[in-house]
């Protein structure tokens, strides 16, 4: 009987992982061009765009969604604003980005000049516009920087 009590608390424990996993979901489309979510690849110049890739001396803490120049980014399900994030120390012409929480996750967007910082917005609603990467990167694609706020990978949510 005791292992029986066991064995039910165990699968019980296993499925309610799984229903925490899957209350968070995946990102909804977040670019205009790009309705697949379509991660970047690598490049010669400027490394890859997974979770982990090497980037000199440090490693890469987000995900690169591909997105067009001037594209509408949308919010990737309902999202709760919480201001302004930046990923550079440093101003540039792309030194933008925002905070966001929803569905039980907090993370950044970066490279997006949001309509504003504050507020909130439903799945599918305007965050704002992609900035030309070009303009610091040359050659680079455009793309969306996604980075879970606890540095975690975000690919599982893709």
């Amino acid at each position: 009987m005791r292992l029986y009590i066991l064995f039910s608390f165990l699968l019980l424990a296993v499925i309610c992982s799984s229903c925490v996993d899957a209350s968070r979901g995946t990102f909804g489309r977040l670019c205009s061009s790009n309705p697949s979510n379509r991660k970047r690849g690598c490049d010669n110049r400027y490394g890859c765009g997974h979770y982990g890739a090497r980037r000199g001396n440090r490693k890469h803490l987000g995900l690169d969604i591909l997105c067009a120049d001037g594209d509408t980014v949308y919010a990737p399900f309902d999202v709760k604003l919480n201001g302004i994030s930046r990923p550079y120390s440093k101003n540039n012409a792309i030194n933008d980005g925002i905070n966001l929480s929803g569905k039980g996750l907090c993370f950044k967007m970066f490279y997006v000049k949001p309509d504003r910082y504050t507020g909130t917005l439903k799945k599918g609603q305007r965050i704002g516009r992609m900035l030309r990467m070009q303009s610091v990167y040359p050659g680079i694609p455009s793309h969306v920087h996604i980075q879970m706020c606890d540095r975690s990978d975000p690919t599982k949510y893709f």
